[in-house]
């Protein structure tokens, strides 16, 4: 028998269990072997990943890549790593064959090339899915510069609703205000890290590549043009990713003034 409703002791919300995926491909092109680029005597990767590991209630790491010597790495510093296709044409695409067989609740996507990352990030990414099962992607955005960034293609703006929730992402400088001033959807720098819920992603890895994810190639847009919402957390987190050779020499300075110890 039921104790009276008033009576019971509401039982205490089971965290769900979280497992970083980081996708690392060998072949970049503007920089090949990106993941195995030295920063401060450590592979990049190794950077990603100790920093993945460090954030609160991550309840494992796991590298997915595509080749050999990646793997060879993650070994050496005692990391997990899983071989994936070189066919895929996407990370999202990559991550979902290596979760097939992991028995967890939600997944970060996490990219190879951020040894910057803020552990606090994944923390904020994963706390609307853990708190609000419908919510089935998330991911960041950050504050938008005004006068660098709407009009650089490789700065990814998104439209967010009075809820939270992405209305489009973008390379184009959005929304078109057609007069100066004219107040707007809020819009945000996006940060390229996601959640999903384990089932979700391999959903969203068996769907067909969408029109509006083709012309933009921002692969989060299959999402939504399948009708399936993306909570979007501002943050304060301003993401370096390494894309570049220039890149590459920056983040290397700040590891030697201290700054990724």
């Amino acid at each position: 028998m039921h104790p009276p409703a008033q009576d019971r002791v509401p039982l205490p919300a089971i965290p769900p269990t979280v497992t970083v995926v980081i996708p690392a491909r060998y072949g970049a092109t503007r920089l090949p072997g990106k993941p195995l680029c030295d920063i401060a005597g450590r592979p990049m990767v190794e950077h990603v990943y100790r920093r993945a590991a460090s954030a609160s209630g991550v309840s494992e790491v796991l590298v997915a890549t595509d080749d050999e010597r990646i793997a060879a790495a993650v070994e050496r510093f005692g990391g997990r790593w899983v071989m994936t296709s070189p066919d895929h044409a996407s990370g999202t695409d990559r991550i979902a064959e290596a979760v097939r067989g992991l028995a967890c609740d939600l997944i970060v996507n996490v990219q190879g090339d951020e040894p910057a990352l803020s552990p606090a990030a994944i923390e904020e990414a994963i706390a609307p899915l853990a708190a609000d099962p419908s919510i089935v992607m998330g991911t960041l955005g950050s504050r938008l510069d005004p006068a660098a960034d709407p009009q650089n293609p490789n700065v990814v703006k998104v439209l967010v609703d009075q809820y939270g929730f992405a209305l489009y992402f973008s390379r184009a400088p959005v929304p078109y205000r057609r007069e100066a001033g004219a107040p707007g959807s809020a819009v945000l720098r996006h940060v390229g890290l996601y959640v999903y819920r384990r089932d979700f992603l391999l959903i969203l890895a068996s769907l067909p590549r969408t029109p509006l994810e083709c012309a933009e190639s921002l692969e989060q847009l299959r999402a939504l043009e399948h009708g399936y919402r993306i909570k979007v957390v501002a943050t304060a987190y301003q993401s370096l990713s390494v894309d570049t050779p220039e890149d590459l020499e920056r983040v290397r300075r700040l590891a030697a003034a201290g700054v990724l110890a």
